[in-house]
Protein backbone atom coordinates (compact mmCIF):
# COMPACT_ATOMS: atom_id res chain seq x y z
CA UNK A 1 0.00 0.00 0.00
CA UNK A 2 1.49 3.33 -0.65
CA UNK A 3 2.18 5.57 2.22
CA UNK A 4 1.54 9.88 1.61
CA UNK A 5 1.02 12.85 3.39
CA UNK A 6 -2.27 14.62 2.30
CA UNK A 7 -2.57 18.58 3.46
CA UNK A 8 -5.69 19.07 4.47
CA UNK A 9 -5.41 22.57 6.02
CA UNK A 10 -2.23 25.29 6.18
CA UNK A 11 -1.00 28.12 5.64
CA UNK A 12 1.35 30.10 2.98
CA UNK A 13 4.23 28.83 6.11
CA UNK A 14 3.69 25.28 5.29
CA UNK A 15 6.56 23.95 3.08
CA UNK A 16 8.67 20.88 2.16
CA UNK A 17 12.80 21.54 3.46
CA UNK A 18 15.52 19.24 3.42
CA UNK A 19 19.16 20.64 4.13
CA UNK A 20 19.14 23.30 1.33
CA UNK A 21 20.92 23.71 -2.04
CA UNK A 22 24.66 23.76 -2.03
CA UNK A 23 27.40 25.09 -4.81
CA UNK A 24 24.62 27.71 -6.19
CA UNK A 25 25.66 30.79 -4.50
CA UNK A 26 27.52 31.91 -7.25
CA UNK A 27 24.36 31.77 -9.54
CA UNK A 28 22.74 33.97 -6.95
CA UNK A 29 21.02 30.87 -5.13
CA UNK A 30 21.46 30.70 -1.62
CA UNK A 31 21.31 26.93 0.49
CA UNK A 32 17.73 27.54 1.53
CA UNK A 33 16.86 24.13 3.49
CA UNK A 34 15.22 23.88 6.79
CA UNK A 35 15.20 27.20 9.15
CA UNK A 36 15.94 24.91 12.32
CA UNK A 37 18.52 22.28 11.04
CA UNK A 38 18.69 20.85 14.28
CA UNK A 39 15.15 20.14 14.59
CA UNK A 40 15.54 18.04 11.33
CA UNK A 41 18.17 15.88 12.51
CA UNK A 42 15.86 15.13 15.69
CA UNK A 43 13.40 14.09 13.30
CA UNK A 44 15.57 11.93 11.63
CA UNK A 45 17.33 10.90 14.88
CA UNK A 46 13.77 10.00 16.52
CA UNK A 47 12.64 7.97 13.23
CA UNK A 48 16.37 6.11 12.76
CA UNK A 49 16.98 7.89 9.18
CA UNK A 50 19.11 10.48 7.17
CA UNK A 51 18.92 14.03 7.98
CA UNK A 52 19.15 14.59 4.13
CA UNK A 53 15.50 13.55 3.87
CA UNK A 54 12.90 16.07 2.86
CA UNK A 55 10.61 17.04 5.62
CA UNK A 56 7.51 19.51 6.57
CA UNK A 57 8.15 22.90 8.05
CA UNK A 58 5.20 24.56 9.60
CA UNK A 59 4.85 28.11 10.58
CA UNK A 60 2.27 30.62 11.12
CA UNK A 61 -0.91 28.48 10.88
CA UNK A 62 -2.48 25.62 12.73
CA UNK A 63 -2.10 22.68 10.25
CA UNK A 64 -4.06 19.13 9.19
CA UNK A 65 -3.10 15.60 7.72
CA UNK A 66 -4.46 13.39 6.69
CA UNK A 67 -2.11 9.76 6.31
CA UNK A 68 -2.41 7.59 3.29
CA UNK A 69 -1.26 4.11 4.93
CA UNK A 70 0.53 3.34 8.14
CA UNK A 71 3.12 6.21 8.69
CA UNK A 72 5.72 6.75 11.54
CA UNK A 73 6.17 10.35 11.94
CA UNK A 74 8.30 12.54 14.33
CA UNK A 75 7.44 16.33 15.71
CA UNK A 76 10.11 18.42 16.79
CA UNK A 77 11.19 22.01 17.13
CA UNK A 78 8.70 24.80 17.36
CA UNK A 79 6.47 23.09 20.04
CA UNK A 80 2.51 22.73 18.80
CA UNK A 81 -0.60 21.00 20.10
CA UNK A 82 -0.78 17.78 18.45
CA UNK A 83 -3.73 15.54 18.05
CA UNK A 84 -4.30 12.00 15.66
CA UNK A 85 -7.87 11.65 15.62
CA UNK A 86 -8.46 13.61 18.88
CA UNK A 87 -5.59 11.55 20.77
CA UNK A 88 -3.23 14.02 22.30
CA UNK A 89 0.42 13.58 21.38
CA UNK A 90 3.76 14.36 22.51
CA UNK A 91 5.90 16.41 21.20
CA UNK A 92 9.42 15.76 20.45
CA UNK A 93 8.99 12.18 19.79
CA UNK A 94 8.24 9.97 17.20
CA UNK A 95 4.43 8.15 16.69
CA UNK A 96 2.87 5.11 14.47
CA UNK A 97 -0.63 6.93 12.76
CA UNK A 98 -2.45 4.42 10.80
CA UNK A 99 -4.46 3.95 7.45
CA UNK A 100 -6.65 7.61 7.27
CA UNK A 101 -5.71 9.53 10.84
CA UNK A 102 -6.37 12.65 10.68
CA UNK A 103 -3.38 14.96 12.84
CA UNK A 104 -3.97 18.04 13.79
CA UNK A 105 -1.17 20.89 14.93
CA UNK A 106 -1.62 24.28 16.62
CA UNK A 107 1.23 26.85 17.23
CA UNK A 108 1.96 27.30 20.99
CA UNK A 109 2.98 30.49 20.45
CA UNK A 110 7.29 29.28 21.59
CA UNK A 111 9.01 29.19 18.91
CA UNK A 112 8.79 30.04 14.67
CA UNK A 113 9.31 26.80 12.89
CA UNK A 114 7.74 23.47 13.47
CA UNK A 115 8.45 20.37 11.77
CA UNK A 116 7.23 16.96 10.49
CA UNK A 117 9.37 14.15 9.59
CA UNK A 118 7.89 10.71 8.11
CA UNK A 119 9.74 7.76 7.91
CA UNK A 120 11.33 7.83 4.34
CA UNK A 121 11.06 10.57 3.84
CA UNK A 122 8.86 13.12 1.37
CA UNK A 123 9.84 12.23 -1.87
CA UNK A 124 8.97 14.67 -4.43
CA UNK A 125 10.98 14.99 -7.51
CA UNK A 126 14.21 16.91 -6.97
CA UNK A 127 14.36 20.34 -8.28
CA UNK A 128 17.97 22.60 -8.76
CA UNK A 129 19.38 19.69 -6.38
CA UNK A 130 16.89 19.98 -3.99
CA UNK A 131 13.43 18.68 -2.88
CA UNK A 132 12.89 22.07 -0.22
CA UNK A 133 11.17 24.87 -1.56
CA UNK A 134 13.23 28.10 -1.87
CA UNK A 135 10.32 30.86 -1.47
CA UNK A 136 12.61 34.00 -2.28
CA UNK A 137 13.96 32.94 -5.31
CA UNK A 138 10.74 31.23 -6.50
CA UNK A 139 11.68 27.49 -6.54
CA UNK A 140 9.01 25.47 -5.58
CA UNK A 141 6.09 26.99 -2.82
CA UNK A 142 4.14 26.47 0.00
CA UNK A 143 2.45 23.59 0.14
CA UNK A 144 -1.34 23.94 -1.10
CA UNK A 145 -4.06 22.34 0.69
CA UNK A 146 -5.46 19.63 -0.90
CA UNK A 147 -1.58 18.25 -2.42
CA UNK A 148 -0.48 14.74 -1.62
CA UNK A 149 3.12 14.24 -0.47
CA UNK A 150 4.34 11.03 -1.29
CA UNK A 151 6.86 9.39 1.07
CA UNK A 152 9.94 7.28 0.22
CA UNK A 153 10.23 3.20 1.54
CA UNK A 154 10.53 3.16 5.32
CA UNK A 155 14.23 2.36 6.14
CA UNK A 156 13.40 0.98 9.65
CA UNK A 157 10.19 -0.35 10.00
CA UNK A 158 10.51 -2.20 13.32
CA UNK A 159 11.33 0.75 14.79
CA UNK A 160 9.28 2.00 18.42
CA UNK A 161 8.03 5.29 19.55
CA UNK A 162 10.65 7.77 20.94
CA UNK A 163 10.86 10.69 22.73
CA UNK A 164 13.61 13.31 23.36
CA UNK A 165 14.75 16.52 25.26
CA UNK A 166 15.21 18.67 22.48
CA UNK A 167 18.21 21.41 23.00
CA UNK A 168 16.62 24.84 24.51
CA UNK A 169 16.45 27.52 21.16
CA UNK A 170 13.46 29.09 21.91
CA UNK A 171 14.70 31.55 24.67
CA UNK A 172 17.04 33.45 22.90
CA UNK A 173 20.47 33.72 24.97
CA UNK A 174 23.71 34.76 24.22
CA UNK A 175 24.75 34.05 20.39
CA UNK A 176 28.02 33.66 19.80
CA UNK A 177 29.81 35.51 16.90
CA UNK A 178 32.91 34.67 14.23
CA UNK A 179 34.33 37.96 13.21
CA UNK A 180 34.37 38.76 9.48
CA UNK A 181 36.04 41.26 6.62
CA UNK A 182 34.00 43.83 7.73
CA UNK A 183 34.24 43.31 11.40
CA UNK A 184 37.49 45.95 11.31
CA UNK A 185 35.20 48.47 10.13
CA UNK A 186 33.56 49.12 13.18
CA UNK A 187 35.40 50.82 16.38
CA UNK A 188 36.56 48.71 19.25
CA UNK A 189 34.07 51.05 21.23
CA UNK A 190 30.66 50.51 18.74
CA UNK A 191 32.16 46.38 19.02
CA UNK A 192 32.44 46.61 22.61
CA UNK A 193 28.88 48.29 23.00
CA UNK A 194 27.16 45.90 19.97
CA UNK A 195 28.66 43.10 22.69
CA UNK A 196 26.82 44.76 25.71
CA UNK A 197 23.61 45.29 24.20
CA UNK A 198 20.28 43.55 25.22
CA UNK A 199 18.56 43.04 21.70
CA UNK A 200 14.88 41.77 21.46
CA UNK A 201 13.94 39.30 18.78
CA UNK A 202 11.00 41.08 16.72
CA UNK A 203 7.94 39.87 15.04
CA UNK A 204 9.75 41.09 11.29
CA UNK A 205 11.28 37.68 10.66
CA UNK A 206 11.34 35.24 7.83
CA UNK A 207 13.25 32.40 6.22
CA UNK A 208 15.37 35.47 5.16
CA UNK A 209 16.19 36.69 8.25
CA UNK A 210 15.72 38.13 11.65
CA UNK A 211 15.44 41.85 12.55
CA UNK A 212 16.61 42.48 16.16
CA UNK A 213 15.37 45.43 18.68
CA UNK A 214 17.40 47.31 20.70
CA UNK A 215 16.96 50.39 23.19
CA UNK A 216 19.20 53.56 22.40
CA UNK A 217 21.32 54.54 19.09
CA UNK A 218 22.13 52.35 15.87
CA UNK A 219 25.06 51.43 15.09
CA UNK A 220 27.24 52.44 12.47
CA UNK A 221 31.01 51.59 11.35
CA UNK A 222 33.43 54.42 11.67
CA UNK A 223 33.04 56.35 8.98
CA UNK A 224 29.95 55.37 7.43
CA UNK A 225 30.92 55.10 4.17
CA UNK A 226 29.05 53.06 1.46
CA UNK A 227 30.08 49.80 0.68
CA UNK A 228 30.42 47.55 -2.50
CA UNK A 229 27.72 44.39 -2.62
CA UNK A 230 29.31 41.34 -1.14
CA UNK A 231 28.86 37.83 -0.74
CA UNK A 232 26.48 37.28 2.35
CA UNK A 233 26.32 34.25 3.92
CA UNK A 234 23.29 32.96 6.22
CA UNK A 235 24.02 34.12 10.22
CA UNK A 236 25.69 37.34 8.99
CA UNK A 237 24.64 40.16 11.07
CA UNK A 238 23.90 43.06 8.95
CA UNK A 239 23.29 46.98 10.27
CA UNK A 240 21.38 48.29 7.88
CA UNK A 241 21.11 52.81 6.97
CA UNK A 242 19.06 53.13 10.12
CA UNK A 243 21.68 51.15 12.33
CA UNK A 244 19.58 48.57 13.12
CA UNK A 245 21.07 44.76 13.16
CA UNK A 246 19.24 41.75 10.95
CA UNK A 247 20.61 38.50 11.30
CA UNK A 248 20.42 36.85 7.70
CA UNK A 249 18.46 33.37 7.38
CA UNK A 250 18.74 30.30 5.07
CA UNK A 251 16.91 32.06 2.53
CA UNK A 252 19.02 35.06 2.41
CA UNK A 253 20.06 37.16 -0.73
CA UNK A 254 23.66 36.17 -2.33
CA UNK A 255 25.49 39.58 -2.13
CA UNK A 256 24.61 42.84 -0.08
CA UNK A 257 25.64 46.02 0.46
CA UNK A 258 25.50 46.43 4.48
CA UNK A 259 28.06 46.35 7.03
CA UNK A 260 28.55 43.18 8.35
CA UNK A 261 29.48 42.99 12.23
CA UNK A 262 30.08 39.55 12.19
CA UNK A 263 28.66 36.33 11.25
CA UNK A 264 26.77 33.90 13.95
CA UNK A 265 28.01 30.30 14.36
CA UNK A 266 26.03 27.81 12.25
CA UNK A 267 25.25 25.94 15.24
CA UNK A 268 23.78 28.85 16.90
CA UNK A 269 21.89 30.50 14.10
CA UNK A 270 18.47 28.52 14.89
CA UNK A 271 18.47 29.75 18.19
CA UNK A 272 17.95 33.41 16.51
CA UNK A 273 15.72 31.99 14.03
CA UNK A 274 12.87 29.99 16.46
CA UNK A 275 14.12 32.57 19.63
CA UNK A 276 10.20 33.57 20.42
CA UNK A 277 9.01 36.82 19.60
CA UNK A 278 10.52 39.11 22.50
CA UNK A 279 13.02 37.02 23.56
CA UNK A 280 16.42 38.48 25.13
CA UNK A 281 19.12 37.87 22.70
CA UNK A 282 23.26 39.37 22.78
CA UNK A 283 26.34 38.74 21.16
CA UNK A 284 29.79 37.49 22.20
CA UNK A 285 32.49 36.85 19.89
CA UNK A 286 34.73 33.65 19.95
CA UNK A 287 37.36 32.42 18.28
CA UNK A 288 37.70 29.51 15.40
CA UNK A 289 38.95 27.16 17.38
CA UNK A 290 35.52 27.76 19.69
CA UNK A 291 33.51 27.86 17.37
CA UNK A 292 34.56 24.71 15.88
CA UNK A 293 34.68 22.69 19.16
CA UNK A 294 31.20 22.09 19.22
CA UNK A 295 30.06 22.07 15.55
CA UNK A 296 28.45 19.28 14.52
CA UNK A 297 27.48 18.07 10.91
CA UNK A 298 23.60 17.49 10.79
CA UNK A 299 24.32 13.78 10.38
CA UNK A 300 26.78 13.89 13.37
CA UNK A 301 23.73 15.89 15.27
CA UNK A 302 21.53 13.28 14.26
CA UNK A 303 23.54 10.52 16.09
CA UNK A 304 24.18 12.36 18.91
CA UNK A 305 20.44 12.91 19.54
CA UNK A 306 19.50 9.32 18.70
CA UNK A 307 22.11 8.21 21.71
CA UNK A 308 19.97 9.99 24.11
CA UNK A 309 16.40 9.58 22.94
CA UNK A 310 14.51 7.15 25.19
CA UNK A 311 11.48 4.98 24.65
CA UNK A 312 8.27 7.21 24.60
CA UNK A 313 6.51 4.54 27.18
CA UNK A 314 9.61 3.60 29.70
CA UNK A 315 9.87 0.92 31.55
CA UNK A 316 9.50 0.56 35.30
CA UNK A 317 12.68 -1.22 35.32
CA UNK A 318 14.55 1.49 33.57
CA UNK A 319 13.46 4.03 36.20
CA UNK A 320 16.11 4.48 38.70
CA UNK A 321 14.39 7.22 40.18
CA UNK A 322 10.94 5.41 40.65
CA UNK A 323 10.14 6.05 43.67
CA UNK A 324 10.02 10.09 43.26
CA UNK A 325 7.88 9.72 40.36
CA UNK A 326 3.76 10.30 41.80
CA UNK A 327 2.23 6.99 40.66
CA UNK A 328 -1.26 6.89 41.52
CA UNK A 329 -3.54 10.00 43.44
CA UNK A 330 -6.34 9.17 45.91
CA UNK A 331 -4.45 6.44 47.62
CA UNK A 332 -6.23 4.52 50.49
CA UNK A 333 -5.27 2.56 53.52
CA UNK A 334 -7.19 -0.71 52.64
CA UNK A 335 -9.08 -0.45 55.86
CA UNK A 336 -12.15 1.10 54.68
CA UNK A 337 -12.80 -1.34 52.00
CA UNK A 338 -14.88 -4.75 52.71
CA UNK A 339 -12.53 -7.38 53.10
CA UNK A 340 -13.80 -9.48 49.62
CA UNK A 341 -11.89 -6.06 47.36
CA UNK A 342 -8.28 -6.20 49.58
CA UNK A 343 -8.01 -9.80 48.92
CA UNK A 344 -7.52 -10.51 52.43
CA UNK A 345 -9.00 -13.61 54.71
CA UNK A 346 -10.60 -11.04 57.41
CA UNK A 347 -10.30 -11.03 60.59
Amino acid sequence: MSRALILRRGGPGVTVQDLGRVGFLASGLSRGGAADVAALAEGAALLGQSPELAALEMTGSAVEIETEGAVWVALTGAPMAATADGERLAWSACHLLGPGAWLRLTPSGRGHYGYLSAAGGIDLPQVVGGRGAHLAAGLLGPVEPGSILPLGADPLPGRTARRLVPAERFSGGTIRLLAGPQTALFSDAEIARFCATDFKRTAWGNRQGVRLHHDGEGFAPLDGRSLLSETVVPGDVQIAGDGVPYVLGCECQTIGGYPRVGTVLPQDLPRVMQATTGAPLRFAFVTPQAARADYRTPAQLAREVAARAEPLIRDPRDIPDLLAYQLVGGAVTGEDLPWEQTGEDGP
